[in-house]
């Protein structure tokens, strides 16, 4: 099995050294435009090897395509962060045509690999990877959910003083404020969390997590790279190893939820195949409303890429 990691950033790098160390695949290539970067985080990776006793491959590249050449999963991190006086247009026109790019020499190389994206804004990014590649709306996939839902139980897991491992959620809609965790789906060794813990505990977490990634950049002064590297590393083990697990991802919705044509985080079955199944939940109706509020958010910032791409035809 290969996988390319396309940008060797802090998230890219964290994902190609997951992957790595884990052994989900014979081969992780990483790429970067910048001469040399991504030469030398693979280099440190391999030597790494010995230490952590794994024996997947890592090879850096400057910009070769050539050398994804027949990976199985692709996951794209390339683009650059919003920066002071940046429009939000701006970031979408800059990272649309770094995904755009990246995406046509993806699928040129490898056609059959099944796409994960992380760059931001993640949902649009996805829809921009949807229209370049051409393909099925399964190969082409949105890592978000799985951040969103490790942040949320993370949370928990602090609130309750119980372990992580036990707690399972379900978090819907697009990545950002106004994503939708769901309560009513979320679980504590099987016991709903509505029985150990108080509502408006449980809500000022809901709402920490819908600011999560704003949280990382106050403290750090940029985003965070651990949790989103090993979040798109894992939805690439449930494909490697066709485990079919049931995480929540972002894809193009086809009538799913009464949605059509919006691209939104959603739970599905990750496979082999990518998104074996879209996963619908019997949604109450607070729950539909925040879902489609998050829609119309989602929509709004999908038209500004409509715009800016036909404004450049």
């Amino acid at each position: 099995m290969k996988v390319t990691v396309v940008g060797a950033g802090n998230v890219g790098a964290t994902c190609a050294d997951v992957l790595a160390y884990r052994e989900i695949a014979n081969e992780v290539v990483l790429v970067d435009i910048k001469e040399g970067f991504a030469e030398g985080k693979a280099l440190d990776i391999w030597q790494k090897a010995p230490i952590n006793l794994y024996d997947t491959r890592t090879t850096g590249v400057t910009n070769d395509y050539s050398r994804t050449a027949g990976s199985d999963v692709v996951v794209i991190t390339s683009g650059l962060p919003r920066k002071p006086g940046m429009s939000r247009d701006d970031l979408i026109s800059t990272n649309a045509g770094i995904v755009k790019s990246v995406t046509e020499n993806v699928v040129k190389y490898s056609p059959d690999a099944i796409i994960i994206v992380v760059s931001n804004p993640l949902d649009v990014m996805t829809y921009q990877a949807h229209l370049a590649s051409k393909l099925p709306r399964n190969k082409v996939i949105g890592m978000a959910g799985i951040l969103d839902t490790a942040r949320y139980r993370a949370f928990l897991a602090e609130a309750l003083n119980v372990s992580p491992k036990d707690i399972q959620a379900v978090l819907m809609g697009g990545h950002g404020d106004t994503m939708v965790p769901l309560p009513r789906y979320t679980t504590v060794g099987g016991i709903p969390v509505t029985e150990l813990i108080e509502e408006d505990k449980l809500n000022a977490i809901i709402e920490r997590t819908k600011t999560g990634g704003g949280e990382l950049v106050k403290l750090m002064g940029t985003s965070a790279w651990y949790a989103p590297g090993a979040a798109a590393a894992q939805m690439v083990e449930a494909i490697v190893r066709d485990q079919r697990r049931v995480f929540p991802v972002c894809v193009k919705l086809e009538g799913e939820y009464g949605m059509d044509g919006v691209y939104l985080g959603v739970p599905v079955i990750l496979g082999k195949n990518g998104i074996e199944k879209v996963i619908e939940l019997q949604l109450n109706d607070e729950e539909k409303q925040l879902l489609e509020t998050s829609r119309g958010h989602v929509k709004e910032v999908m038209d500004a890429l409509d715009n800016i791409n036909a404004s450049k035809a």
